[in-house]
């Protein structure tokens, strides 16, 4: 046992009404550091040892049998808690200890756990996924199982309650890329759960022989040559529609750059004819920080000379700045990015194009045309900053055919 567990008396300041606060002393042998936690209850030195010291002191009544037990009960869980810990250590202890005893099993807990860590790293996206999925789980909750969100338990969720939530999922208009996202989320929250030995592995309702979460083919947005070269030399109506066209092909021209990205762009960031970045999705998610270099042409120079900042210095494009936190930075990308999907769209549609582009088809259709242009695989995995060439052949899933199409008509062109 690499740890000390014992309820005291602490002497060491004796209070104004004479008593003494009894404390939680905890010593790791590893470290060899002790702490005293106060359990907000006072006694005097005769109290202590009458209600505490003295097991075998059967004329304990009321209050102060009352008060054994609540010591007892402290003393046990505090045990249960350490002794569930790999190793023990000061700070997973205190957390553990100083929570509900029905938070260890509580799905809404364990989500706002993942909500708060994530906004801590900086990850606000992330928290918001676990955000969404929460209030699906929660509005499921209430009108199937008539359980309030608060109250469900790790031990509720089983292979018929995910089969239930799916049915009442695609009831309401749902698709099973949602359910799927959705309940890989969940899935996330019980193996942290798992891991944190706040919930046994037995009531993992996922796997083989158990809750298989759907599995669908992700559909690639992305314009072909002649559309891309409609959406170009399309007359805007306004500003706000040419601004929504420039930064689209921005994004398509540097390869395919997130939104995200282009708004932390900085001037720092440019030397002669290039810039480099690292991409924000996958900067935390890798070890090796890959530096992705986008080198300029007429066009992109051009977007930059107009939209820029003039002083040229700080963030190129006025949409976030320095004095912006990680939340006000969120916010702004966000709208920025809606803003833009809003308008690029009434541009499509008015020239007959996909009424559903968005900026998340100009990083598809630089990949897909790059392809279709003769570009290698190696090539557009570099371009892209995919870890490996595998996801980028997954990438293309419903493009190469008629990219082979294209290479079959062709190949007779000597």
């Amino acid at each position: 046992m690499s740890y000390n567990i014992s309820i005291r008396l602490d002497t060491r300041r004796k209070k104004d009404s004479g008593m003494y606060p009894i404390k939680l002393r905890v010593y790791g042998k590893a470290t060899q550091k002790e702490k005293w936690y106060n359990l907000d209850i006072d006694l005097t030195e005769v109290e202590y040892e009458e209600i505490w010291l003295n097991p075998k002191n059967k004329n304990l009544r009321g209050k102060n049998k009352d008060l054994r037990l609540k010591l007892q009960a402290i003393e046990n869980r505090a045990n249960d808690e350490a002794e569930s810990m790999d190793a023990f250590d000061f700070k997973k202890f205190e957390f553990k200890l100083f929570r509900k005893t029905s938070d260890k099993n509580n799905v809404h807990y364990h989500f706002n756990l993942a909500v708060e860590k994530n906004i801590k790293n900086n990850k606000i996206n992330t928290a918001e996924s676990f955000k969404y999925t929460l209030n699906s789980l929660g509005g499921f909750s209430k009108e199937i199982k008539k359980c309030t969100i608060e109250k469900l338990r790790f031990q509720d969720i089983d292979i018929d309650w995910l089969k239930d939530y799916e049915k009442y999922m695609l009831s309401n208009g749902k698709s099973y890329t949602t359910i799927s996202i959705y309940t890989r989320t969940l899935r996330v929250i019980f193996n942290t759960a798992i891991d944190a030995n706040d919930l046994n592995s037995e009531h993992y309702p996922f796997g083989k022989n158990k809750y298989k979460i759907p599995r669908t083919k992700k559909v690639k947005k992305a314009l072909n040559s002649n559309q891309l070269k409609v959406l170009f030399n399309a007359t805007t109506a306004n500003d706000n529609e040419a601004k929504a066209k420039d930064f689209w092909f921005f994004s398509f021209a540097c390869n395919g750059i997130n939104l995200k990205d282009i708004a932390l762009l900085k001037y720092l960031d440019f030397k002669d004819d290039k810039f480099t970045y690292y991409r924000a999705k996958t900067f935390d998610k890798t070890a090796e920080k890959t530096e992705i270099i986008i080198y300029l042409t007429d066009f992109t120079s051009s977007i930059i000379e107009k939209y820029g900042n003039k002083s040229k210095t700080g963030f190129v494009f006025d949409i976030i700045n320095k004095n912006d936190d990680i939340l006000e930075q969120y916010k702004k990308i966000k709208n920025f990015t809606r803003y833009i999907n809003d308008h690029i769209k009434r541009v499509a549609k008015a020239n007959n194009l996909p009424n559903d582009i968005s900026t998340y088809w100009a990083r598809h259709s630089f990949a897909t045309n790059s392809l279709r242009k003769g570009a290698s695989m190696e090539f557009i995995s570099e371009a892209l900053n995919h870890s490996d060439l595998s996801v980028t052949k997954n990438y293309f899933a419903g493009f190469e055919d008629e990219a082979k199409k294209d290479f079959a008509n062709s190949i007779m062109d000597f």
